[in-house]
């Protein structure tokens, strides 16, 4: 499993599609919602469905192979 770790720098949260996007798992915002919306994408170990949910420090975000760890710096 490939493990990501991604720093809010200062910010409360990001949503779950731009995650997909700054993580480089998707080319855009949108891509990143339409993986969110087939199933593939996964928060604390649960399938999540809501496309922009917000995703705050300590938080693990999975797809595919792939796991991110947001952290605040």
């Amino acid at each position: 499993m490939q493990k990501i770790t991604f720093p809010l720098q200062g910010h409360p949260h990001v949503e779950l599609n731009q995650l997909l996007k700054l993580c480089g798992l998707c080319d855009s915002g949108g891509a990143g919602k339409q993986l969110v919306a087939e199933g593939h994408v996964r928060v604390d170990g649960k399938p999540e469905s809501r496309k922009t949910c917000k995703i705050t420090v300590g938080q693990k975000v999975s797809l595919g192979d792939v796991q991110i760890t947001v952290i605040a710096e």
